[in-house]
């Protein structure tokens, strides 16, 4: 009977155990329930390791860190076209030269001033012809060896002539040729082969070399060089997201370059209106005082703008901020009976070694601010 009874049992649990294989494919086994943490009470020698903190309004001013590109101030930054049309014979001065106003930065071989020399010089010729006649006239109609309609239109004559002859002499200016050889044309003097001088309009530094020797120029249109005065730059620095509601124009800014061994302070001068398409930020100009030209075009800076507008808002201790199993951020809260639990907050704004807790704490909460691992531990137990 024994060997009968432990056989019937055996059957039995090979035929439930092929029933179990047979169940239908549809068929789930209920899920495990998750399990959640409990709150934690610690004794009184144990509440000596850790800290409370009474949460409370605060007001502060928001930093927002970014980076950002050095570039010109286009405010302090010329560009220099050409003058005149022709081959360049050479150039005069290099990049990162720093020159003066009106100092020479290359030679042009330009046809353009031996055709306003020419100019001028008939320019002169005519005036002083229509003029001896107006002259002559004015003589004859007191005689009336003239009539006084044709005295009156030699009169026009010779100031029409004399209006070109002031226009001739002002392409001559604008084409930069010196004073000396101007008035040696006026006097009617022979003078040498005139070169085209393309000069500094302002004094600053050559940061932009365009042409080479022999690249032929066209007047008013080709860029040859570009000088600036890099005493002041701009940082175009890229801020995304809500911390563009904390950047007003006017606001101070430090740019730090390399290992942030040097600071260099600005202000906040223009937010443009549009937003980066590839990048989804929004540029903000800051104006930089550059001593030393050590900040340099294209270099990337770290710039840290600070808010002048107040904010208003609860800040709590880094320390009291916590990361669970799935990496979101939650402190410990004491609860009405003395048990502390694990509150998710939302984080907002870091300022220096708080953070700013944009959801999940009201004033007047307490916090465990130090020893936060220590209860963690504890609710592990």
């Amino acid at each position: 009977m024994k060997n009968t009874t432990l056989l019937d049992s055996v059957f039995l649990a090979v035929a439930f155990a092929l029933l179990a294989g047979c169940s239908p494919k549809g068929s789930v086994d209920p899920p495990t329930p998750s399990v959640t943490a409990s709150n934690v009470k610690l004794t009184a020698e144990q509440l000596k390791n850790i800290r409370l903190y009474k949460v409370e309004p605060a007001t502060f001013h928001r930093t927002v860190e970014t980076t950002g590109v050095v570039d010109f101030d286009n405010d302090q930054a010329t560009s220099v076209l050409a003058p005149f049309s022709g081959p360049v014979s050479r150039l005069v001065v290099s990049l990162g030269d720093r020159v003066k106003q009106g100092a020479p930065l290359a030679i042009v071989d330009s046809p353009d001033f031996a055709a306003a020399i020419g100019a001028y010089r008939k320019a002169i010729a005519t005036a002083q012809t229509a003029r001896r006649l107006a002259d002559l006239d004015k003589d004859l109609i007191q005689h009336n060896g003239v009539a006084k309609r044709e005295a009156e239109q030699a009169e026009t004559d010779a100031l029409n002539a004399e209006a070109d002859r002031e226009a001739a002499m002002q392409a001559l200016v604008s084409l930069q040729v010196p004073a000396a050889t101007i008035k040696e044309i006026q006097e009617g003097h022979a003078i040498a082969r005139v070169d085209g001088v393309i000069r500094a309009p302002v004094a600053g530094t050559v940061v932009e070399k365009l042409i080479t020797p022999g690249q032929l120029l066209q007047a008013g249109t080709t860029s040859c060089f570009t000088v600036a005065d890099l005493s002041r730059v701009w940082v175009m620095a890229q801020v995304f997201g809500s911390d563009l509601e904390s950047v007003k124009v006017g606001d101070s800014a430090e740019v730090v370059t390399g290992a942030g061994s040097t600071v260099f302070p600005g202000v906040v001068d223009n937010i443009s209106a549009l937003v980066d398409p590839d990048t989804r930020s929004v540029v903000v100009r800051v104006v930089v005082k550059n001593p030393g030209e050590m900040l340099k075009k294209q270099m990337y800076v770290r710039a840290v703008l600070h808010a002048h507008q107040q904010t208003n808002g609860i800040l709590v201790p880094v320390s009291a901020v916590l990361r669970d199993d799935v990496n979101l951020p939650f402190v410990y809260a004491t609860h009405a009976d003395g048990s502390f639990f694990r509150q998710h907050v939302t984080l907002g704004y870091r300022l220096e070694d708080r953070y700013e807790i944009t959801e999940g704490l009201t004033t007047g909460d307490e916090i465990v601010v130090d020893g936060g691992i220590f209860v963690q531990f504890m609710q592990s137990q």
